[in-house]
């Protein structure tokens, strides 16, 4: 008996649905995220095979390379708060415009006598000079001692937790200069803290 031939549909599937779905999701994942800022100092860090993950909030890096060293915090309220209390520390007086300013500075490695003209800079003219580091001499030149105290007063103030820090040294940095950092942290007692590396690649 001869076989039944079955007439084939079309298998063709209406795909709109799924493309608006696809947008919508690429939509948001653009508009979500945040550009990240280029670095103030570019260092090369030691490698090693440790995987944890730097918090995203209440945190500070201070950044050592070339023989300068950089301070950053997280959290916009964390440096406005941070910059009032070094204002008053040396008697500089920031206006509202200033503060908001130093506010999405990620990162900077400059003199308080040269704050308030490198905040009057744009984004591009910041990366195109040459900051020449904070000072961290021993003595009342301690610059970066004053940074990270009045960090740590803002950050407990303002979210009631204590402010973790991380080193982020460049691998052919000499020691003196990680050191000196270091003794700045101990000497308020901060014995606890990060270095920041590179991924080491698996054999």
């Amino acid at each position: 008996m001869p076989k039944v031939k079955i007439k084939r549909k079309s298998t063709v599937t209406d795909m709109t649905a799924m493309c608006d779905v696809a947008f919508l999701l690429l939509t948001f994942f653009i508009l979500t995220a945040t550009a990240r800022q280029p670095e103030a100092l570019k260092v090369d860090t030691p490698s090693s095979t440790v995987t944890m993950k730097q918090p995203d909030t209440d945190i500070s890096t201070l950044t050592v390379g070339q023989g300068k060293i950089f301070f950053g915090v997280v959290g916009q309220d964390v440096r406005m708060n941070t910059l009032e209390r070094i204002g008053e520390q040396y008697n500089i007086t920031f206006t509202p415009e200033e503060k908001k300013r130093f506010s999405v500075i990620e990162n900077f490695g400059v003199p308080i006598a040269n704050l308030k003209q490198f905040i009057a800079l744009d984004n591009t003219e910041r990366m195109k000079i040459n900051q020449p580091g904070i000072p961290a001499d021993s003595g009342a030149n301690n610059e970066l001692k004053q940074w990270i105290l009045q960090a740590r007063y803002a950050t407990k103030e303002l979210h009631n937790v204590d402010l973790r820090f991380s080193i982020k040294g460049d691998s052919k940095e000499k020691y003196p200069e990680i050191r000196k950092v270091i003794d700045i942290l101990q000497d308020q007692n901060i014995n606890k803290f990060s270095l920041i590396t590179s991924l080491e690649a698996k054999n």
